[in-house]
């Protein structure tokens, strides 16, 4: 049931995305994560603690971090499961509130849409939408390579990991892997307030992403093969090449595959709160003077490995539902 749970959230949610109404009803699950986030953090994280209390009461909160909302999708899981197959259908749409392909699309095509009728100002407003770095920082090429990169490293994050994880462990796995991600996007910073605290919860990440993002550069170099003006053999040259150079363990693969096959030069320094961060350049020799023409291009590559996984998880699928049928026949 598991990895047919993970097929029909990415089609409804790719479809319907989470309708804008519901979010200011009830929030999103991310939220809620989010609050519990927070509370433990205020609880647990004292700065007047040593660095060695800091790590184990950070290790205590990922514990319950995860342990909380994989619990509650576990119970869902189970009792959808009972009340199959109407139960399939709903466990389809609580599936696909852990997933973005529709809103990371949308968010990514504003800053497109920003340059081209706003020029740098909007653009800039668009971008930090999702993105953390400094904006105004950004000149327009800037602005361009921050969405393509945000939309990389998101396909990952936002979408395959969450999928992937929801066809190993059905609601439980991929509400569990979601605590984890929101932890390490909250927490998992390397500042004075937590880098003792937030080691767990960014070591975790790195570990559990681990098969996305591999499987999310392989899906970009194969969309590049479908989109017209796409490079599919740089960006699987690229990929091998520069992936492991980014100062992330992950994100590094989905961009340097998208580097590659756009012929751009993504990542670098950039500045964060007022800080450089050095990192790596993913396709260095590339263009660095990204246009919003680009940003479209990237689009098109993630739509289209978007279809190419919702395709590998409705096959595997199959072979289950196959395998399933001919040993309990």
């Amino acid at each position: 049931m598991s990895v047919l749970i993970a097929f029909l959230s990415l089609a409804v949610e790719r479809a319907l995305g989470y309708p804008d109404w519901l979010f200011s009803a009830i929030g999103h699950p991310v939220t809620w994560i989010g609050r519990l986030i927070s509370f433990l953090d205020r609880r647990l994280n004292r700065a007047t603690d040593s660095d060695e209390l800091r790590r184990r009461r950070g290790v205590q909160a990922l514990l319950v971090i995860l342990l909380v909302p994989g619990l509650i999708g576990l119970a869902l899981h189970v009792l959808l499961w009972m009340m199959f197959p109407t139960g399939l259908v709903i466990a389809a749409v609580l599936g696909s509130t852990l997933l973005s392909q529709k809103s990371l699309a949308e968010h990514v095509e504003d800053v497109a849409d920003a340059l081209e009728t706003g020029g740098l100002t909007l653009g800039r407003i668009a971008v930090s939408r999702i993105v953390g770095r400094d904006p105004e920082k950004l000149d327009k090429a800037g602005v361009a390579r921050a969405a393509i990169e945000s939309l990389a490293e998101n396909f990952s994050d936002g979408i395959v990991a969450p999928a992937f994880w929801t066809g190993i462990g059905g609601l439980g796995g991929g509400a569990a892997y979601k605590a984890a991600n929101t932890a390490d996007s909250m927490i998992g910073h390397h500042t004075p307030k937590y880098e003792a605290f937030g080691r767990a919860a960014a070591r975790f990440d790195d570990l559990i992403n681990l098969p996305a993002s591999r499987l999310t550069g392989l899906l970009i170099v194969l969309a590049a093969f479908l989109v017209p003006g796409a490079d599919p053999r740089s960006a699987w040259q690229v990929m091998r090449r520069d992936a492991r150079k980014h100062r992330s363990p992950n994100a590094g693969w989905p961009e340097a595959a998208m580097a590659g096959a756009l012929g751009l030069s993504l990542a670098g320094p950039r500045s964060y709160g007022g800080e450089v961060v050095e990192d790596a350049f993913m396709g260095e020799g590339g263009r660095r003077e990204a246009e919003s023409t680009d940003v479209r291009q990237a689009l098109k590559l993630y739509r289209i490995a978007d279809w190419l996984l919702l395709g590998l998880f409705a096959v595997v699928s199959a072979i289950v539902i196959y395998l399933t049928i001919l040993i309990s026949g």
